[in-house]
């Protein structure tokens, strides 16, 4: 039996390899594994220089510290770049708009529940804590930005201000290291995801189970 397209659902197929559509252009993937290595690079050299026993063991201090400098203040550069993508400013649109059924999804325990191999709520490309980790995430990169460019140019700033900065960046550098270890955590259970970011597509029957809402409703979901 070969397999059929309907109009915007699942494929009718009941033998072969599962139909792929595209879920990220290659600039939107640019974009997210150019701000995963920063990222990265980031929390490594604030753990090498905020916990005295791995500061102890990497030593040079001085360059760990440029590295934390260079990654901090180029995490921007992917973002902007990304702007020339017309899908990557959809993708913003998206990431920015609450709609109801993720007000639902965030108060339903079975919020990834499937009916028919669908899921029981029709969730947009991104679900609303995808939403929310891409909100605390971008407000946080901003706040460090700013704190650390108190703590990297200190001259201009009285003492009250590089002591609030410094308590700034340190508590806020552990609240994104946890935020990060639970994103990476929950990536690596689902394969479909970590698919759809690494080559930009995913299986239909995947998008009809995790994001409903994008796969059958309007262009823009």
């Amino acid at each position: 039996m070969t397999s059929t397209r309907g109009s915007g659902g699942p494929t009718d197929a009941t033998t072969g390899p599962p139909e792929l559509i595209e879920r990220f252009t290659r600039a939107e993937r640019w974009v997210h594994h150019a701000l995963a290595l920063l990222m990265l690079g980031c929390l490594v050299t604030a753990a090498l220089l905020y916990f005295p026993p791995l500061s102890a063991a990497v030593g040079r201090r001085g360059l760990v510290k440029t590295v934390h400098l260079w990654c901090g203040f180029a995490l921007p550069a992917p973002v902007l770049l990304g702007l020339a993508s017309r899908a990557f400013r959809a993708d913003l649109r998206r990431l920015d708009r609450f709609a109801p059924h993720d007000w639902a999804w965030l108060r339903r325990r079975d919020r990834r529940a499937t009916v028919g191999g669908r899921g029981v709520l029709p969730v947009g490309k991104f679900n609303a804590g995808q939403k929310l980790n891409a909100a605390f995430t971008a407000g946080a990169v901003l706040v460090l930005l700013g704190t650390g460019a108190i703590m990297a140019f200190p001259g201009p700033f009285p003492d009250r201000w590089r002591t609030g900065a410094t308590f700034v960046h340190d508590w806020l550098f552990l609240a994104v290291l946890v935020v990060t270890a639970g994103h990476l955590w929950e990536a690596s259970r689902d394969r479909g995801a970590l698919a759809g970011m690494w080559s930009g597509r995913v299986g239909r029957d995947w998008a009809a189970r995790h994001h409903r809402g994008w796969l059958e409703g309007p262009p823009g979901e």
